[in-house]
C-alpha cells in the first residue's frame, strides 16, 4: 500500500511540474519570434533599400520581357516573381522579420 501511495504522489508531482512549465515554454517561443533591435536596424538600413531597388529593377525587367511572357502565357508568373514578391517583402513585411506573412 505504501508503494502505491508513493507512486501516486510521485506521478502527481511530475504531472504538476510538466503542466506548470507550459506557460514558460509558450512565452519563450513568443519572445524568440520577435526580431531584435539590431535586426530591425539592419533591415531598415540595408534590406529595405535593396528590396525597393529589386522591385524597381524587376518592374523594368518585367516590362522588357512582357511580350515574351505574353507569348509564353506566363504573364502572371513573371509579374509575381519579378514585381510582386520583392514589393511584398519591401513594403508588407514587418521590420526585422525574415518572411512576409
Amino acid at each position: 500500500m505504501k508503494l502505491r501511495n508513493w507512486f501516486a504522489k510521485t506521478f502527481a508531482v511530475l504531472f504538476l511540474c510538466t503542466q506548470l512549465q507550459q506557460p514558460l515554454l509558450a512565452a519563450e517561443e513568443f519572445h524568440a519570434s520577435r526580431p531584435s533591435a539590431a535586426a530591425m536596424t539592419l533591415d531598415l538600413v540595408i534590406a529595405r533599400p535593396l528590396l525597393i531597388g529589386a522591385t524597381v529593377l524587376g518592374s523594368a525587367i518585367f516590362l522588357v520581357s512582357l511580350p515574351f511572357s505574353a507569348l509564353g502565357g506566363n504573364v502572371g508568373e513573371a509579374a509575381d516573381a519579378l514585381v510582386a514578391a520583392p514589393a511584398k517583402n519591401a513594403f508588407l513585411r514587418c521590420l526585422g522579420c525574415t518572411t512576409a506573412d
